[in-house]
């Protein structure tokens, strides 16, 4: 009981000024009902007893008074009163990543078979499988870049729209990685728990390299989707510039179970993972006596005085 009453406290204690206006009700109650008060500056008190008709006992529960105790737990239960921690209800919650997915002619090479981009999207669905319950948001680019979809948990939504994607519906051809990674940071900013980016990309062009370098990012994974026989220095060069990992494409789920595990790991932030907890609030407690004394507006003939 005393560990309780220590730590007792209001979130918002600026609220508890809304007494002062209840105050100045109450005052204002209590010189209203003293009809006699007004007499006695001008009638003298012993004459005044005669003169003054006694009606018999007042009821206390008025309609003002009603109103002063729904005011006072009003304030109590705005003002955020609490005593005991609970988890943050973000405890358990993975991290969200944003796919930047690649969509130029080059991601449609039958090398990785039926295409490059049907595999990205096989990937992308294994990995939506492994992080079910995680936020997923999906970026396109080619020559330039676009927001398909931001986080979201729907992760169905998610991979409908990636396998409505192809480059003949992208306005422009080439090779923007470095403002789609620029685009997925913004993202995660506004989002305002942490998280990653995933890049699915069979290779990056020359001069994006020297501007990867230039664009400060979240952490950042590179799933090349090349055969493991063919050349993916491109994306160790961008890996390096980026401080980013590279993980190739295997045909088996270890890629996207090392993916999966990194994900969590690097995108995680203090809120995210739940790390020390928060106060909870018991205002919400005072809501049944709220409700009750509102029920007694419906008695007949109540008006405020």
């Amino acid at each position: 009981m005393i560990e309780t009453l220590s730590a007792f406290h209001f979130q918002r204690p600026l609220w508890l000024f809304a007494f002062l206006p209840a105050l100045v009700l109450v005052l204002l109650e209590y010189r209203a009902a003293d009809t006699a008060g007004r007499w006695r500056r001008i009638i003298d008190p012993e004459l005044l007893k005669y003169l003054l008709v006694d009606n018999g006992p007042v009821s206390r529960i008025t309609p003002n008074a009603v109103l002063l105790a729904a005011w006072t737990l009003a304030t109590i239960a705005v003002a955020g009163p609490a005593w005991q921690r609970e988890p943050s209800p973000f405890a358990d919650a993975k991290p969200p990543v944003v796919i930047v997915l690649k969509v130029t002619p080059s991601m449609m090479t039958e090398d990785l078979a039926p295409t490059r981009l049907d595999r990205a999207r096989q990937k992308l669905s294994d990995l939506l499988s492994l992080r079910e319950g995680a936020a997923t948001g999906l970026i396109a680019y080619s020559g330039s870049s676009h927001l398909v979809l931001p986080p979201t948990q729907d992760s169905t939504v998610v991979l409908d729209l990636a396998k409505a994607l192809s480059p003949a519906i992208m306005p422009k051809e080439g090779d923007d990685l470095a403002n789609a990674l620029a685009l997925a940071q913004r993202v995660l900013a506004g989002n305002g728990h942490g998280g990653s980016i995933l890049v699915m990309a069979d290779t990056v062009a020359s001069d994006q390299l020297a501007r990867l370098g230039e664009t400060a990012v979240a952490a950042t994974t590179i799933l090349s989707l090349l055969p493991a026989n063919l050349d993916a220095a491109s994306t160790g060069e961008a890996a390096r510039a980026l401080r980013a990992t590279v993980v190739a494409t295997t045909p088996d789920q270890v890629d996207i179970t090392a993916i999966e595990r990194r994900l969590d790991r690097v995108g995680r932030t203090a809120d995210v993972a739940g790390e020390g907890q928060h106060w909870q609030e018991a205002g919400y407690w005072l809501t049944p006596l709220f409700a009750l004394l509102a029920l007694l507006w419906f008695r007949r003939g109540w008006v405020l005085t």
